[in-house]
């Protein structure tokens, strides 16, 4: 049984709300790193012990190697990884929990599922998945749901990048393809540090292409590539998840949607101030 695109979509909303959300900038800024970016960075690369900037421009993918030099590796001079670590996973349990309790779903089973799926992952080339797959796994059920849906959407993460490289898409032209296409922020430019000169190059690459007109719009090429992109996640995804484990967790997936739309119906929208 195939994992819907809605599963996916699930996990990364009770994952990626911790990093943006309020309190994160205040709660690692507490352990010496220094504004809102560099506890992104840092936070989020942390599973991988101290890698330097190239390492965290290629396993990120997207971000501006410039906007990643600014913040890496003077995080790990500034701040102790355990209590990153654990600075990360407080942050994940307060900011999920009002929508997590307001759900009503069963969470303990829905976390026991997905941490139970893990050690039949394929981790080959997904480097921040193996990351946060070592990790020691929270007893309790909050940190375990946060937990596994990290690694969950790291997995799928690095499968996307495995496809954008094969495609040969760098990450300025993988950043803009997805806002022509409206499928993220219009501010993605200057959130993800690109310069206008790289922006503008970026456009350029995806013309020659045909994917974008004279006026930078998508276009009916561009578009069927983009989708083609996530197809080509879905399969690479896939590839390394056994049937079963997939049977496993599609049978949680309805939870999870449940969970992840009363995360959001609880105000926790990430915010990229």
């Amino acid at each position: 049984m195939n994992l819907r695109r809605s599963f996916w979509r699930s996990v990364e909303t009770i994952h990626h709300v911790v990093y943006f959300e309020a309190g994160g900038k205040e709660r690692f800024e507490a352990l010496g790193l220094k504004g809102q970016r560099m506890g992104y960075f840092a936070s989020r690369a942390v599973p991988l012990g101290r890698p330097g900037p190239e390492v965290v421009i290629a396993t990120f993918h997207g971000f501006a190697p410039s906007l990643v030099h600014r913040a890496i590796p003077a995080a790990w001079e500034l701040a102790d990884l355990d209590q990153i670590l654990q600075a990360r996973l407080d942050q994940g349990r307060d900011v999920i929990r009002p929508g997590v309790e307001a759900s009503g779903v069963d969470i303990a089973r829905a976390a026991d599922v997905m941490i139970q799926a893990l050690p039949s992952l394929d981790l080959t080339v997904r480097p921040l998945a193996a990351g946060n797959i070592g990790l020691a796994v929270p007893d309790d059920d909050l940190g375990r749901l946060w937990h596994g849906a990290t690694v969950l959407r790291e997995y799928r993460g690095d499968s996307h990048l495995a496809v954008l490289a094969a495609e040969g898409l760098g990450g300025v032209e993988a950043n803009a393809l997805m806002v022509a296409a409206g499928l993220t922020f219009t501010a993605q430019q200057s959130m993800r540090g690109w310069t206008d000169e790289e922006w503008a190059a970026g456009h350029d690459r995806l013309r020659e292409r045909g994917w974008l007109d004279d006026a930078g719009v998508l276009t009916e090429s561009g578009g069927a590539a983009r989708a083609a992109i996530e197809d080509a996640t879905d399969r690479a995804t896939l590839a390394g998840i056994p049937s079963s484990t997939q049977a496993a967790l599609a049978e949680v997936s309805d939870d999870l949607m449940t969970i992840s739309k009363a995360i959001v119906a609880s105000g926790a929208e990430p915010s990229y101030s």
